[in-house]
Formats: C-alpha cells, sequence, structure tokens
C-alpha cells in the first residue's frame, strides 16, 4: 500500500492515496487550461475507494463537460479555493487528483506504460509532447466506452508544428 498525502493551501482539508494511481492523463483541454491556470493538467487517476479525505471536507462544483456532455464533480477547499480533485459521472469508480496538490507532487511516474496526452487539438502551441507516450486529439475514448486509437511520437514534438500556418 503507497499511502501518500496532500491538501490544499490552507490546510483546512487534507487528503490520502492509498495505492498507486491506475494511470496519470495529462490533459490539455480549455476545461483543464482554466481550472489549473496553466498550460494543462497532470492528473494521476486513483480508484475511488482509494482516495480518502482525513481533514475537513471539499466543497463540490458541477460542471457539464463540453467534450462528453457528462457532469464533472471539482472538489476543492471553501476556505481558500484550492482545487482537490475531479469525480466523474462518466467514470464514477475513478477520480482524478490535481497533482500539484499532493505534498510531494512528483511521487508517481510518468512514462509511456501509465500515461496518456489528450485534447492536443487544444494545446498550447508551444507545448512539447514527449516521445513513446499515447496521445489524442481529444478524449482516449467515445462516450459509450469505445477506445480510440493514440498517436506516439518518435520524438519529442511541439504542438505549434502540428497546426497548419
Amino acid at each position: 500500500m503507497a499511502i501518500h498525502q496532500g491538501g490544499c493551501i490552507c490546510g483546512a482539508v487534507r487528503y490520502e492515496t492509498l495505492d498507486n494511481p491506475t494511470h496519470v492523463t495529462i490533459c490539455h483541454c480549455r476545461f483543464c487550461q482554466r481550472s489549473t491556470g496553466s498550460a494543462y493538467m497532470v492528473e494521476p487517476v486513483f480508484r475511488l475507494e482509494h482516495l480518502r479525505v482525513t481533514r475537513g471536507s471539499a466543497a463540490t462544483y458541477q460542471h457539464r463537460s463540453e467534450g462528453s456532455g457528462k457532469m464533472v464533480f471539482v472538489h476543492f477547499c471553501a476556505a481558500c479555493g484550492t482545487k482537490l480533485y475531479l469525480g466523474f459521472e462518466r467514470f464514477p469508480e475513478v477520480c482524478g487528483v490535481y497533482a500539484g496538490t499532493f505534498d510531494d507532487p512528483c511521487w508517481f511516474e510518468i512514462g509511456p506504460t501509465n500515461s496518456k496526452h489528450i485534447f492536443l487539438e487544444v494545446a498550447r502551441h508551444d507545448s512539447i509532447i514527449p516521445r513513446g507516450i499515447k496521445a489524442y486529439d481529444q478524449h482516449a475514448s467515445r462516450n459509450d466506452g469505445t477506445p480510440i486509437e493514440p498517436f506516439i511520437f518518435e520524438a519529442p514534438q511541439a504542438m505549434a508544428a502540428r497546426r497548419p500556418g
């Protein structure tokens, strides 16, 4: 069992994960750009039963995904506003943690066997996607769960090189 802890800026809400993530999603969609205030979100995904809030309780904002039309549940600290983790109507058995909220945000691996980059069609033009990692222009699966075939770059790829103009 791999216990890793995290929490919000003010310390009112603390959590721990009780296992390693099932995978890591690096999401470049506009929701994640706005939600993080950055170019993309690093999101280790855990089985829901492997996330436990240990102090306080998170407030929840409900957002309808533009991509799937399903609800996304943003769990955050009501005192300081830190976004901590996401729940998904589309994937009710898992949650995605905002990686930067871990006490050690680098404890989990990101590599070709456990990660993927999604929504590259709206990624910042200066984003660089590493070689060997699964990549998708949008989601990695259709709404019905059918997987979409990834593409994999043989060398690091700047998103500007993929866009016309």
